[in-house]
Parts: C-alpha cells; structure tokens; sequence
C-alpha cells in the first residue's frame, strides 16, 4: 500500500507540474497582471481603458532570435496600438543567471533600440508561468470578450526571424488583423522557435 500511495502521488505532482508548464490556452480566460517597466512605472492591462485586444510578447535581451525582433516590435506597436492592440513586452529571464537580461540592462536596451512599448521586467517569473511561456520569443494575442480577456493565439511571431520581408505566415498580425475585422483567428498556436526561458533555480 505505501508504494502504491507514493506512485499515486508521484503522479499527482507529475501532472501538477505539467499543468503549471501548459499554461493558457486558446479560448481561456486570460488573468491581469501588474509589472514593473523600465520606466520605472508599474504597468497592467487595465491601464488600457480603451484597448480592444493586446499583443504580449515573452522576450529578453540576450537571446539571438528575441534580437531580430526587436524592431518588428516596434512596427507592430506603432501599426497596431492605435487601433487597440498595444504590445507589450515581458522579460521573465533571470536576471542573476544572465546578467545581460536584469533590469538595468533592459532599461539601456530599450534606450538604445528606441522602445515605443513597454518593456516589462517578470522578476518572480510568475507571468511567464501562468501563460506557458517557455521561449523568448514568444507572443500571446489577446481579444476583450464580455469584459475579459481571451486567449486567441500563443506561438511564433512569423516564419522568418532572419528575412522579415521573406515571411510567408504573419502569425501575430494575421490574427490581429482577423479579430479587427470580426473574423475567426485560422491559426491559434504555432510552435515558437528561439531560445529557452531562463528559469530561477
């Protein structure tokens, strides 16, 4: 009996951790959070009093495939906010483990690449937890529905990280635009590629 007791909760704790890792998915409802951004200023999504959706992307400064987004972030909040889809941009690493991504080297990063978004800075990391967010980078579409707000895509940002203008599917925009539009969103995830969140021990 006590093996079978240990085996039973062994694999209560297995699923536990997978269903914290799984994080939001298409269709679910979609928590507000408060952050701290590299202005000094906390910021959370109801500050948005006018905002139809969001576009909340997990990113950092250190990660080779985060960097060739950075001004595709800018493009997406300069396109996009004015019509109610503000980005927002989270910073879940470590900032001990990989000094490059603490707070006061987000604060230059965003300084020196002109961020026109906030720049968000997850420090317990429990943002990035609840949405399932494992890469930088990786992006969350949200849409206001009956006054909350709901997950409609969770994945890559295009296909080409590298080529921009070779980018045959526009995943975040393709779904923005559809939700701006009162149109289904035909993708709803898309397997993120870049590098691993980096995770406090």
């Amino acid at each position: 009996m006590r093996h079978l007791f240990i085996l039973v909760v062994g694999i209560g704790m297995m699923l536990m951790s997978f269903a914290t890792v799984g994080g939001y998915k298409p269709g679910d409802v979609v928590e507000d959070f408060r952050l701290l951004n590299v202005d000094g200023k906390q910021v959370s999504m109801a500050d948005y009093k006018k905002a139809k959706g969001f576009i909340i992307v997990f990113t950092c400064n250190h990660c080779p495939f985060a960097k060739l987004y950075q001004q595709r972030l800018n493009e997406m909040q300069s396109e996009y906010a004015p019509k109610g889809f503000p980005v927002l941009a989270i910073s879940a690493n470590d900032g001990v483990a990989v000094p490059e991504d603490n707070y006061a080297a987000m604060q230059q990063r965003a300084k020196e690449k002109n961020y026109t978004f906030p720049y968000l800075y997850d420090e317990t990391q429990h943002v990035a937890r609840a949405f399932g967010a494992v890469k930088t980078p990786q992006a969350f579409v949200l849409f206001k529905e009956g006054g909350k707000w709901i997950l409609k895509y969770s994945g890559a940002i295009d296909d080409n990280g590298a080529e921009p203008q070779k980018a045959k599917n526009r995943f975040v925009i393709d779904a923005v635009e559809a939700l701006l539009h009162n149109q289904p969103v035909k993708v709803s995830t898309m397997k993120s590629v870049g590098c691993a969140i980096k995770w406090k021990e």
